[in-house]
């Protein structure tokens, strides 16, 4: 079948009076025929879960079950695992995404969703640290603001989802252009995306990214990158990047992950139809 949709969210997702986002991850399952499971790892509330399954269910899914993988010996766990092997879309919720890490990683959970992903057409989304958690390079912790600084950011391994974009969240909310500048400055093969709250980056099979949601996704590209002074920066000094590319992208806005080439939301449309 190929890969599913990968799918973070910046979390604070609408869910009450205008769920755009996860109405949309509902239908990309299949509707009422969606099969859902839901991982809460990542909060320390215990209702999260739950509370999200009333969530889909109310939106015409099919079936919605939450998974309460808590610690590693809950993903060997077999009634778990057959219902992953079962189902259309994961949905990973927020809190701290080194408790995902930590918790799944390396694990048969870790696993199948990697493999059903690529494989199998499973889709799987993440809000706030489940975003974050998606892509191969993870990040684990940083400091707010908008200049890079050396040491301003602290990567880990993520699920491995994809490895052509490294994923923060709460972007514009918490002035995170700076931390995500100087994850890039570390190595420039991916490209950054920076997601608004309540604002998704819906990415096809085929790398092609569309947003929804009431806020913008910031897409910063380091391909063409022609300087960076990470390599000598000191503790907390500023870094100097020359040439990255930058798009702020709305509503209805794609951007094509493999070309590097962002198209307005008027345009993306068309090609849609077309």
């Amino acid at each position: 079948m190929g890969r599913g949709y990968i799918i973070p969210i910046g979390g604070a997702e609408e869910r009450l009076r205008d769920p755009a986002i996860l109405e949309r991850f509902v239908a990309v399952c299949g509707g009422p025929e969606a099969r859902i499971a839901i991982i809460p790892t990542a909060s320390s509330e215990r209702r999260t879960g739950n509370g999200y399954e009333r969530v889909f269910r109310g939106l015409g899914a099919g079936a919605a079950r939450s998974l309460p993988i808590y610690d590693r010996r809950d993903c060997g766990d077999r009634r778990f695992l057959r219902r992953l092997e079962r189902a259309d879309g994961v949905f990973l919720t927020g809190g701290n995404q080194l408790k995902l890490s930590t918790t799944i990683g390396g694990t048969q959970v870790a696993d199948m969703l990697r493999r059903r992903n690529a494989e199998d057409g499973l889709h799987v989304a993440g809000t706030s640290a489940g975003a974050a958690f998606l892509s191969e390079h993870m990040i684990a912790f940083g400091e707010e603001g908008s200049t890079p600084r050396a040491h301003m950011v602290t990567l880990a391994p993520g699920l491995g989802l994809t490895h052509t974009a490294i994923i923060d969240q709460h972007f514009r909310q918490r002035d995170r252009l700076g931390r995500l500048l100087t994850a890039l400055a570390y190595n420039p093969r991916p490209i950054g995306i920076g997601l608004d709250e309540d604002t998704a980056a819906f990415i096809d099979p085929h790398d092609r990214l569309v947003v929804h949601g009431s806020g913008a996704i910031t897409i910063v590209d380091p391909s063409e990158l022609a300087f960076s002074s990470m390599d000598s920066a000191r503790q907390d000094d500023a870094v100097c990047v020359l040439d990255v590319r930058l798009h702020i992208l709305t509503e209805g806005a794609a951007y094509d992950i493999g070309a590097r080439r962002a198209t307005p939301p008027a345009q993306a449309r068309e090609t849609a139809a077309s």
